[in-house]
């Protein structure tokens, strides 16, 4: 799952910010298309024999859901600020890096709401709960994946080791807004955020919320595909927009983090020379 999620993703966000899905070359929005059916598969294959339980979870509390995410979420692949900058060396100031970000997340839960939304028309209603419960932990990944690099982009990312910081984002994206600062004095606090009976309660609910959003998208004859991409875009935009305007009023602990990331100059593999 990890694997396509960071394709995904990465595959999306590149291009022209501002652009909806439909503006992208043939060749990358087929690209997408395919890592977005793949993760929503590996999605499946994780919920696997317990998948109808989960599903039934995301009508009833988002339980097993919940479970789930908490478990992945510590493999969700967060690209650092260097690793951002690097791979997008354009950009001249945070802003620019959260749209680019934005737009591929938006990107990518589009596209697997149509991939769900198209899924609807075939003969299969059984298994539609669990695609509708792969589709709304694969768009949570998306989406913490989202948050955990906006805080590298505006400066203020989650201390702790892999477990504390996907605690923290996790939390994050439960209460829709940046991460909260008090609870990160202290490692205990970091560690108790992601097992504590709080913050499973707020994933559950949230993740019921998305789960019931996302029924229209059942609607058959491909309908549904536009439905589903589309009130995932809009969902996942609305998240990035409280974020973004939650982080933008901290201060960085490190005044000099966005120049200190910068790229360094590329080298020129063949003659080994630095291209200025």
């Amino acid at each position: 799952m990890a694997e396509e999620l960071a394709g995904l993703v990465e595959v999306m966000e590149r291009g022209p910010a501002g652009t909806e899905p439909s503006d992208l070359p043939d060749r990358r929005q087929e690209r997408g298309r395919q890592r977005a059916a793949r993760l929503l598969r590996s999605t499946m294959s994780v919920l696997g024999r317990g998948g109808l339980v989960a599903a039934r979870g995301a009508g009833h509390g988002g339980r097993a859901l919940a479970d789930r995410l908490l478990v992945a979420a510590p493999r969700i692949p967060v690209r650092n600020l260097a690793t951002l900058r690097a791979q997008h060396p354009g950009v001249a100031d945070p802003e620019q890096l959260a749209d680019l970000l934005v737009l591929g997340a938006c990107r990518a839960s589009a596209a697997l709401g149509a991939g769900v939304g198209a899924a609807a028309m075939l003969p299969v209603p059984p298994a539609m709960p669990v695609e509708i419960a792969a589709e709304t932990l694969a768009v949570a990944a998306v989406e913490i994946k989202l948050i955990a690099e906006l805080h590298e982009a505006y400066g203020v990312p989650a201390a702790g080791n892999a477990t504390q910081r996907a605690g923290a984002y996790v939390t994050a994206w439960a209460n829709r807004r940046g991460i909260d600062r008090t609870a990160l004095l202290k490692p205990a606090g970091l560690a108790a955020m992601a097992v504590g009976s709080e913050v499973r309660q707020q994933l559950r609910k949230r993740l019921t919320r998305s789960s019931l959003r996302r029924l229209p998208s059942l609607t058959p004859l491909l309908i549904g595909a536009g439905i589903g991409a589309n009130i995932n875009r809009r969902d996942t935009r609305k998240l990035a927009k409280a974020v973004r305007a939650d982080l933008r009023g901290r201060i960085p602990a490190d005044p000099s983090y966005w120049t200190a990331a910068a790229p360094g100059p590329v080298v020129d593999g063949a003659r080994g020379r630095r291209k200025r």
